[in-house]
């Protein structure tokens, strides 16, 4: 017979029982732990897995984020991105640009797109078209699958002008966060009107709460039909209009021109109608587009002038951090595109991205972007400077803001 054990033991026999009830009450433990632990990473509520699940572009880094960089909380916590950044990564599994061709004699792809290049070196042949070669990333496979998100009418739309830097500032705002934009140029309320809305609705990306849907197509500001069109769609769409100095925009189109037509008249003979008389040919477009106020006056018979932003083109080139907060202040958006997010390349003569949406390299505009400009008889040009002031006068007034072009 055994002897007693000391007063208040346990059996020895009963120790192993209770060390198989200890393993399996951490079994349970560590199972539970682990279904809410997905659950929260389905609800986009785990900062640690938000990137690699639903986030990474085709080079493995984050969709949506600056350059290596993301936001620190404070001194000594841990650094993370904000919710609008991880819902934005939500809907972006692989971000990606495909080209498609583009329509014969479509205008609309005038504009190339972006490329990529490394910091201070020239832009390399290629890119795609902005107009109808841009297609829009597709949504993100676990969005759908959650069936997150929803395509809406844009509520911010830029409407002009054509070589303005319209596409400059849409790729810009496409690295935030909270605004979601079609690539290509839909052509909606001057082209397509006829589609009707639910088309254009489907043109859109998805998106989810708190994020803004845009377009723009830089042809709206010159359509007589567009604001009235615009504002029987929504009365509450914002519209910015990115305008530059008439005279160097005119000789930017007559170069875009140029460049595909090879044949067509000097710039000096299409700008006048009567050149010993001095008459400007205004039917001409590259002409037209310039006369800004006369533009304006039928948009704030639809909009209030508040409902107009008015961004200036060469201060986009000499300050784009400062552009930007301006637009994203008027859409109502944290300031989260800073001077982080821009280098200036001197070779192609305006700022590029440090990191562009859905890729992980710096990219500028593409090829078509900064193109040598034709050299032109200061006469002629003496000429239009005088032609456009009243216009740029009256358009100062109008806006509230001297774009300096008669300085």
């Amino acid at each position: 017979m055994a002897p007693p054990g000391p007063a208040g033991s346990h059996p020895t026999s009963a120790e192993p029982l209770s060390r198989s009830i200890f393993r399996k009450f951490l079994l349970m433990l560590c199972s539970l732990l682990t279904s809410l632990y997905v659950f929260y990473c389905l609800a986009e509520r785990c900062q640690t897995l938000s990137g690699p699940v639903v986030g990474l572009s085709g080079s493995g880094e984050e969709a949506g984020a600056p350059a290596g960089r993301v936001l620190a909380r404070g001194p000594g916590e841990p650094a993370a991105w904000p919710a609008a950044a991880r819902r934005k990564r939500l809907l972006q599994v692989q971000p990606w640009l495909r080209r498609l061709p583009p329509a014969p004699g479509d205008a609309a792809a005038e504009e190339a797109a972006w490329e990529e290049e490394p910091p201070g070196l020239a832009g390399s042949p290629g890119g795609s078209g902005a107009g109808s070669s841009v297609a829009e990333s597709p949504p993100g496979t676990l969005a759908l699958l959650l069936d997150e998100g929803s395509k809406q009418l844009p509520q911010a739309i830029i409407i002009g002008v054509k070589k303005g830097g319209t596409r400059a500032l849409l790729e810009f705002l496409r690295v935030h966060p909270d605004v979601r934009a079609v690539g290509a140029e839909p052509h909606f309320f001057d082209r397509s009107y006829h589609k009707g809305l639910a088309w254009y609705r489907d043109l859109m990306p998805r998106t989810l709460d708190g994020q803004i849907t845009m377009e723009k197509t830089p042809s709206y500001f010159v359509t007589r039909e567009a604001p009235a069109r615009i504002a029987a769609m929504s009365r509450d769409t914002k519209l910015i209009v990115v305008v530059r100095d008439p005279v160097t925009r005119a000789v930017s189109d007559y170069t875009q021109t140029l460049s595909k037509r090879p044949d067509i008249p000097t710039f000096e003979s299409l700008t006048f109608r009567n050149r010993s008389a001095g008459l400007i040919d205004t039917s001409w477009s590259a002409i037209q587009i310039g006369i800004y106020a006369k533009h304006l006056e039928h948009w704030l018979r639809h909009f209030p002038l508040r409902q107009l932003l008015f961004v200036s083109g060469e201060r986009l080139i000499r300050d784009p951090a400062g552009e930007l907060g301006r637009v994203q202040d008027f859409l109502g958006l944290k300031r989260i595109i800073t001077d982080k997010h821009f280098y200036f390349n001197k070779t192609k003569g305006f700022p590029c991205l440090k990191k562009a949406e859905g890729s992980g390299r710096p990219h500028c505009l593409g090829k078509s972007k900064g193109r040598t400009h034709p050299d032109i008889d200061r006469e002629v040009l003496r000429r239009l400077r005088d032609f456009y002031r009243p216009f740029n006068r009256k358009f100062y007034q109008m806006t509230g803001q001297d774009f300096g072009w008669d300085g």
